[in-house]
């Protein structure tokens, strides 16, 4: 018997719970005599270390929720203006948790003025069991500007012991010079396919170096060095690096290959950000 009033659980249609959801953003600009511009909103800020001495203004891309979960996003900005010079890193990994079914989100905007020099060096996104990321990048380069930019991502928190068995990546470049479209690069993986030999062979780490400059194709030679070969001038003044492999060798590759880029393109002291070390 059921009084007035009370409906049974079977006649309640199922309802989708709605789940608080991150949305953060900062936006970056620079000018040749230092900041010029900057608006963020949590969980998204911006930090600004001391640079050593003679060195650009270097500023830290901050997720202070510690990570991503399921339908959270973050958008970056990043503008030089012309002669500008910048250095933006994270200090940490970005973790990416198991998702309940919504795809987290990555969208990085970049834009480099004539004759300013922008070095993108974030750390690696680590994708945990179950996670789902849409990261996109897209960078505006106009010429005699130069960008050195480096993304990699993890798949599993491998120091315990955790693969990444379940979930998806969509990773996408795009690269414009004079608003026109010089390079496109795009990865749809799904977790359950990254053994097969036609996918990622069993990898756990993989990453990609760019360097966009007028004199871009004089480095091939150290690039291909850096890389064992996997490294190409796929158009004039554009040089792009691949790594693949464990998280532990992805990670040093990368690393000695940025130390070595940063000397030889741009004249900077072959170290990593400070951020990387600490």
């Amino acid at each position: 018997m059921r009084l007035a009033g009370q409906v049974s659980s079977r006649m309640m249609p199922q309802q989708r719970v709605a789940h608080q959801r991150a949305r953060g953003a900062a936006s970056l600009e620079v000018a040749a005599h230092g900041l010029a511009r900057l608006a963020q909103a949590a969980p998204l800020r911006v930090l600004f270390p001391t640079p050593e001495p003679g060195a650009p203004l270097e500023a830290a891309f901050v997720n202070v929720a510690g990570g991503l979960a399921g339908g959270d996003a973050l958008e970056a900005r990043i503008t030089l203006r012309a002669e500008a010079a910048a250095l933006v890193t994270t200090p940490a990994a970005e973790k990416v948790y198991r998702s309940l079914g919504d795809v987290s989100s990555i969208a990085t905007r970049i834009e480099v003025a004539a004759d300013a020099v922008l070095e993108y060096l974030p750390q690696e996104a680590i994708l945990f069991d179950g996670a789902r990321l849409s990261r996109r990048m897209e960078a505006e380069v106009a010429p005699g500007a130069t960008l050195l930019a480096a993304e990699s991502v993890v798949l599993g928190r491998i120091a315990r012991g955790e693969a990444w068995r379940h979930g998806d990546l969509s990773d996408t470049w795009r690269l414009r010079r004079e608003g026109r479209l010089v390079w496109a690069d795009a990865l749809a993986l799904e977790a359950a396919g990254r053994d097969a030999p036609f996918g990622l062979d069993g990898a756990d780490s993989l990453g990609t170096i760019l360097l966009c400059a007028e004199d871009a194709a004089r480095h091939r030679d150290l690039a291909r060095e850096l890389t064992e070969g996997a490294a190409s001038v796929v158009r004039p003044g554009l040089l792009l690096l691949r790594f693949l492999g464990t998280a532990g060798g992805v990670r040093l590759s990368m690393a000695s290959a940025i130390r070595a880029m940063r000397a030889a393109a741009l004249g900077r002291p072959a170290v990593l950000p400070r951020l990387w070390t600490c």
